[in-house]
């Protein structure tokens, strides 16, 4: 009798935790992409221009991921897409070009107290400060001529472009909320030199949700640090800057996020150049998402991530891209794949 009653009262608590999970699973808001700014798409209601915004919609969370370029443009596609920025947790900017964080403007117009994570630099435009010790002194000099009449403070601080905005600087990868983090990369590439760049990987239980803004330090460093908070990368979107590159450089990232890292799916936009989107459709089929601006993405738990507003590709927009996916092994991924998976004879 004790031990029946023992199995009653536990499938009644398996019973109660299934119950549990699933009101938990039920309540829980759909998570989307959203692209609000990017110089291609299909939407008819959004404005092109060179830049990146999106909002990510993701565990509980709306987070707006960089603000474009010119934030006229950005208001009028936010107020195209019917979003409120009133009720935004927090704002990622991604690195201090105007092409990413023009529209902050508008932002601040709206939300001027929203939380704001920006990368911490040494001296820039998201404000900084440094120890009053960086620089030499001369006690020799009469006080006129000396800094703060010889008695600086401490500490120096020094102002950002948006004075009373609530800008926090990011200085190393840091979990930001339960499974959000900021990847904090610095850029070596000849001409970025010494940049500093965030971008947002979210941790699901389907994997790394990650967006980047223009991966300045290389996409495929950004994914190796990515994965290190989950091997499985579920998605990736945004800009991948990659538009100038050679078609060696282009065939060895698409082989490397693909083969390399495994990445589910993939959602390119922005600098990742017209060039890329024709390798990586090519390479990842229907598990490359088209991404125009005005394109929602969303994160099924069930099925991973399915299509949004957008086609998979459009004449109009991606001629050129079509023109070269047409092309059989533009890039020779696959007969370098061939080559590898090919049994020797002796």
């Amino acid at each position: 009798m004790k031990l029946r009653t023992t199995f009653v009262l536990a499938v009644l608590a398996a019973a109660a935790v299934m119950t549990s999970a699933m009101r938990i699973a039920a309540a829980e808001p759909t998570s989307k992409i959203t692209i609000l700014y990017d110089a291609f798409g299909t939407d008819a209601a959004m404005k092109k221009d060179w830049g990146f915004s999106a909002l990510v919609e993701i565990s509980g969370k709306r987070i707006l991921f960089d603000t474009g370029n010119d934030s006229d443009i950005f208001a009028a596609n936010i107020k195209a897409k019917n979003i409120d920025l009133t009720n935004i947790d927090f704002v990622v900017l991604s690195h201090r070009h105007s092409d990413h964080m023009a529209g902050l403007n508008h932002v601040l117009s709206v939300n001027p107290t929203v939380k704001i994570y920006a990368p911490k630099e040494g001296f820039g435009i998201y404000g900084s400060s440094l120890p009053s010790s960086f620089y030499r002194k001369d006690e020799s000099l009469p006080q006129e001529m000396r800094y703060y009449d010889g008695k600086p403070p401490e500490v120096m601080t020094f102002g950002a472009a948006w004075q009373r905005a609530n800008i926090e600087p990011i200085d190393k990868t840091t979990e930001i909320a339960p499974g959000i983090t900021l990847i904090a990369l610095v850029s070596d590439a000849p001409g970025t030199k010494e940049l500093k760049e965030l971008s947002l990987a979210v941790n699901t239980a389907d994997g790394v949700v990650l967006v980047v803004g223009c991966a300045h330090p290389g996409i495929e460093k950004i994914v190796e640090a990515a994965k290190t908070i989950n091997p499985r990368i579920r998605l990736i979107a945004g800009g991948f800057h990659l538009v100038v590159a050679s078609d060696e450089t282009i065939a060895k990232a698409v082989a490397a996020l693909k083969d390399g890292f495994k990445v589910e799916t993939i959602a390119p936009g922005h600098c990742t150049g017209e060039p890329t989107f024709a390798a990586l459709k090519q390479a990842f089929g229907d598990r490359y998402l088209y991404a125009g601006v005005g394109t929602s993405l969303t994160l099924d738990p069930a099925k991973g991530v399915r299509r949004g507003e957008g086609p998979a590709i459009q004449d109009d927009d991606l001629a050129i891209y079509r023109k070269l996916a047409q092309r059989e092994d533009p890039f020779g991924i696959f007969r370098a794949r061939q080559q590898r998976t090919r049994p020797s004879h002796p």
